[in-house]
């Protein structure tokens, strides 16, 4: 395995008990070569979000480490909230950062999960760029059902896990892990208690309902903060801008009167993807990222000029 610099977002379904939230994040904070760039738990998803950097092999250890306190303290037998889930440590992606490729992190999440379903006890899906099944590329169809549909189906020949026995963990489900590029988690907050909405205009603008490319989203309602939200996952910039998601949801629940209260950028985004919103607001012609002083900086600090 190569020595370059991988990222990882996992994603546990605990959002609301911060004395595990902690237990959870504990070794990324404590081991030499992982380092821990951002932590996000929302208490209406009932999820956490971690984004980590960092080498291969320490990358595997600290996964490790922090599932088994996850498994320990997650039921989902009486967990609820609103983001799908298939399991207590949910997904796992490796993302290729520096001086790896998309075939790296594909060695990567196969290794790691054929070690991840033996020492843990959890089965496991490899689906995006590493699934060894190509109806299982899709998220989506792998946590079809979620937990609770999972466990009937799970001895169902297409439902078989790719690693580990054909039945569910007790109290921690499955686990997906996967290799893929950059994703931005983008939500949008409607001034709406109609959940429904929510849900017509996601089904309106993800890919797999003829929306919009490289857009996965959900309808979320925020009873909390008394508002819904289309919860967007957005799987490539470069084809399809922030700004375009957005605006399509503006459109649409602009047709029934709502408005967009805010929007949310959960957990890290590439500078690139903002840089493109920025320069087409101040409409600059001919620009390249090699303007941009930070970026430079960054490049000469890595020795990549």
């Amino acid at each position: 395995m190569s020595r370059g610099l991988f990222e990882c977002v996992p994603n546990y379904s605990e959002g609301r008990r911060p004395q595990v939230i902690d237990r959870i994040i504990a070794p990324f904070q404590a081991r030499a070569g992982v380092h821990l760039l951002d932590h996000r738990a929302d208490a209406d998803h009932n999820r956490l979000v971690v984004t980590l950097v960092g080498e291969a092999e320490p990358l595997q250890e600290a996964l490790l480490e922090s599932a088994i306190a996850a498994i320990a303290a997650i039921d989902l037998r009486v967990h609820a909230g609103e983001h799908p889930r298939i399991g207590a440590v949910d997904v796992i992606p490796f993302v290729p950062l520096r001086g790896v490729g998309m075939g790296d992190a594909v060695s990567l999440a196969r290794s790691f999960a054929a070690r991840y379903a033996r020492e843990t006890c959890v089965p496991v899906y490899l689906y995006e760029e590493a699934a060894l099944r190509p109806e299982r590329r899709n998220l989506e169809l792998v946590r079809k059902g979620q937990f609770e549909g999972l466990q009937a189906q799970i001895s169902l020949p297409e439902r078989v896990p790719d690693f580990g026995e054909p039945r569910l963990h007790p109290s921690a489900g499955a686990t997906a892990i996967g290799a893929r590029e950059f994703l931005i988690a983008f939500n949008i907050n409607l001034d709406s208690r109609d959940a429904g909405l929510a849900r017509r205009i996601a089904r309106a603008i993800r890919a797999s309902s003829g929306g919009l490319p490289k857009v996965k989203a959900v309808g979320v309602d925020l009873a909390a903060r008394g508002l819904v939200q289309v919860s967007v996952n957005l799987t490539d910039y470069r084809v399809t801008p922030l700004r375009t998601v957005l605006e399509l949801v503006r459109a649409e629940a602009g047709r029934v009167g709502v408005r967009v209260v805010e929007t949310e950028i959960y957990g890290l985004v590439p500078a690139a993807a903002l840089l493109k919103e920025a320069v087409t607001d101040l409409q600059v012609a001919g620009f390249d990222e090699a303007q941009v002083l930070d970026l430079r900086l960054l490049d000469m600090a890595a020795g990549t000029e």
